[in-house]
């Protein structure tokens, strides 16, 4: 019999890749999506469209623990990956209470669920390098304090503890995964790094001619959505419950990031860049670099898509996508 694993936040770029991967491994997949999704499934489902026949989504709402007490109840899964929160940073600078609300209460509604119903269950938490925040200490592991300068930083921190402590109040096989910031072809068009991506394609296409952006030397450690979404089910195939950095170890700026997409068009990234304070962040975080060495030892997990390599591959879809539309 199929094991059966339940992902909140499975229409999201990391959901859409743990997906694929539990169905290759012989998972039975749940999913909870949100009801507006099921009313409009062409632009909120597109990144599992080419799996929804193999999918079993269920309608709930991470703001009515009822809702989601009863998915929990009716699937029973072996393995819980809780992915779903506000994850756009800037978007939790305009409006921090529902980011704070939905993230914090969200975690704690599908723990609390888990503990009821199915207290075997195997649950992964989708904590974040936002967490360090402005840490003084790099690169950033496992026992780096956090210091969060963002309310989805601090909601993430408070779903990180909330986790651990069920973890130890209660017994439950919880892992926190802190994971670094990690891109793909799927990942949204507000995220600066998709933007640049996405504005170099199309100022390639002769469809657009500038791109703003806000700091460009803001440092982050950037690795592949698709080999992150690995170091997750490992976690949970351990002996004991842990928490993990999931990271490179390199870091690169904004600036880079623009460089490298721009010159794999064969443009100059400073002939189209546009600075605008707007994008800047109330408060900064400036460089994010992960130490996996923890990750590497106990899980076996390695990195297989470089930075180069994760720039190319996003730039690549997005002129396929931009020329299919054409």
């Amino acid at each position: 019999m199929a094991k059966k694993a339940l992902i909140t936040g499975i229409t999201g770029q990391d959901g859409s890749y743990l997906a694929e991967l539990l169905l290759g491994k012989g998972y039975e997949v749940h999913g909870i999506v949100r009801r507006v999704a099921l009313e409009d499934p062409e632009h909120r489902l597109w990144r599992i469209r080419h799996l929804a026949d193999r999918l079993i989504l269920h309608p709930a709402s991470l703001e009515s623990y009822a809702s989601i007490f009863n998915v929990v109840e009716k699937v029973k899964p072996v393995e819980c990956y809780h992915l779903a929160a506000q994850s756009f940073v800037s978007y939790s600078f305009e409006d921090e209470f529902s980011t704070i609300n939905t993230n914090i209460n969200g975690t704690h509604f599908v723990l609390s669920s888990i503990k009821e119903k199915v207290p075997q269950c195997r649950f992964y938490f989708a904590a974040s390098s936002e967490m360090f925040g402005c840490a003084q200490v790099t690169p950033q592991n496992e026992t780096t304090p956090f210091h969060p300068r963002s309310p989805y930083g601090i909601s993430k921190v408070a779903g990180f503890d909330l986790s651990r402590n069920y973890r130890e109040a209660y017994g439950l096989f919880v892992c926190n995964g802190i994971l670094f910031n990690h891109e793909s072809p799927r990942r949204g068009f507000e995220f600066v790094s998709r933007k640049i991506t996405n504005a170099a394609a199309k100022i390639k296409s002769g469809l657009e001619k500038e791109l703003k952006l806000g700091n460009l030397n803001a440092k982050r450690d950037w690795g592949f959505a698709g080999d992150y979404v690995k170091a997750m089910w490992l976690m949970l195939q351990q002996d004991e419950p842990d928490d993990y950095v999931i990271a490179t170890g390199e870091t690169h700026s904004v600036k880079e990031f623009a460089e490298a997409a721009f010159s794999y068009v064969d443009l100059n990234w400073e002939d189209y860049v546009v600075i605008d304070k707007s994008f800047y962040r109330p408060a900064e975080v400036y460089e994010l670099k992960g130490d996996y060495s923890k990750a590497k030892r106990k899980l076996g997990w390695k990195l297989q898509v470089n930075f180069g390599k994760l720039v190319e591959m996003m730039v690549d879809a997005d002129l396929k996508r931009i020329q299919r539309a054409q």
